[in-house]
């Protein structure tokens, strides 16, 4: 070997002996995925949405744990929607346009979700929504995981004719959801030969709501059904039992009310009371099982799980399905691979490419001394989303919701 390759050599060791050995173990950093959340933390809804952006952080966590999407982890970014839906505006467009998230997760009432639709339409960005809603809507970049009135207000409607009593009274916040379910309730009604006996609204987070129990007892219902969101509940069912209506007289059935909500109520005043979802916690099997251990752990004290938290947990697994299975991030690649199932704890649940709504069960549950409910009826299977109800025409109900936007100063509540 000649003295000049000889040296050569012992150069290149010399340099290689000098480079930190810290190097030969450096991993390239890989850009983390950004996903929003838009939750209320503070106002008259966080009551339900805490809970949810819990839910939907512990989704994240177990995606992340496995691996990420597509070899990246997910970097949640956190915004309260702060129960306005101008706030829940801006949060949208911060998210999309500082943070650049690739896909949201958040809303509660239909009145944030209309609210913010526009802007997720004009960026061509991507929302997750998990609560039951009143239909009559659908968006190319809304994911709806929550239950449509054909999968929660009619069959509701229906058992409780058949087995509760006759003459119903409506009450409910003054917004876009409870004054479109109402629509449907009372058509509803008058199809299956019940009684309409009349309908109070109050608005989101008010308190006196003397006026509207005045109207329901004037009205002598046999039934309740309660459109009510957020914690005017607590004021409503305080004053209701103060003026001696217990479910044993005249029964409640509520369409917003699950496990969270009843930690803020007189628990004892509610046994017996109804409510319908797609998802209990008392559902008995292994999956539900399991989540709710994972749950609890990650959640440590009074954790109860509702419908809307296990909708947001599986929607963000469902969007982890659609983006590996895109390749991408990019929400408008992932839509087109959003045809996903996941095994979520209420059962399979299956997203329609079609309509972007799910495939869910419909559940009744009675309220026990527990505070979970006792779930007397069970669809048994997915029920097939339908977001535009046929008792009117597509052109009709969207004539009904303008009506009632303009009406309220082009606002989704009044």
């Amino acid at each position: 070997m000649s003295v000049k390759v000889k040296g050569f050599l012992l150069g290149l060791i010399f340099a290689l002996l000098s480079i930190p050995a810290f190097l030969f173990f450096y991993k390239p950093y890989v850009q983390p995925i950004k996903v929003g959340i838009l939750h209320s933390l503070t106002g008259t809804m966080a009551l339900s949405e805490v809970s949810v952006k819990n839910a939907t952080l512990m989704a994240i966590e177990e995606i992340n744990a496995q691996g990420g999407v597509l070899g990246r982890s997910l970097e949640p970014v956190i915004f309260d929607g702060a129960s306005e839906a101008s706030v829940f505006m801006e949060g949208a467009e911060k998210l999309i346009t500082q943070d650049d998230v690739s896909v949201v997760f958040g809303c509660w009432t239909s009145a944030s979700r209309r609210s913010v639709k526009p802007i997720f339409e004009k960026h061509k960005n991507l929302l997750f929504y998990p609560v039951q809603y009143e239909g009559v809507e659908q968006s190319p970049h809304i994911i709806y995981t929550g239950s449509v009135p054909n999968q929660q207000i009619i069959p509701g409607i229906f058992w409780a004719f058949k087995n509760l009593g006759q003459r119903f009274f409506i009450v409910g916040s003054d917004y876009i959801f409870p004054r479109v379910a109402s629509e449907i309730i009372k058509e509803q009604i008058k199809s299956i030969g019940g009684e309409f006996a009349g309908e109070a609204y109050i608005p989101l987070g008010e308190k006196n709501v003397q006026g509207v129990i005045d109207q329901l007892i004037a009205a002598k219902p046999t039934v309740i059904l309660n459109l009510i969101n957020g914690d005017t509940n607590i004021a409503f069912f305080q004053l209701l039992r103060e003026k001696g209506i217990m479910p044993s007289q005249i029964p409640t059935m509520s369409f917003s009310i699950g496990e969270q909500e009843l930690l803020s109520l007189d628990l004892k005043s509610m046994i017996g009371d109804y409510a319908v979802w797609s998802y209990f916690q008392s559902i008995n099997s292994h999956t539900n099982a399991d989540f709710i251990v994972k749950f609890q752990r990650r959640f440590p004290g009074k954790v109860v799980i509702t419908d809307p938290m296990e909708a947001a947990y599986f929607g963000v697994h469902l969007w982890a399905k659609a983006a590996q299975k895109a390749g991408t991030a990019n929400p408008q690649v992932v839509l087109q691979f959003i045809e996903q199932n996941f095994p979520a704890p209420e059962g399979v649940v299956y997203l329609d490419s079609q309509n972007h709504h799910t495939w869910k069960f419909a559940r009744i549950g009675k309220i026990r001394f527990d505070g979970q409910f006792a779930i007397i009826w069970d669809s048994n299977h997915q029920v097939k989303p339908e977001p535009y109800l046929p008792i009117k025409s597509k052109k009709q109900w969207d004539a009904f919701v303008q009506k009632l936007y303009l009406g309220w100063g082009k606002k989704w509540e009044k």
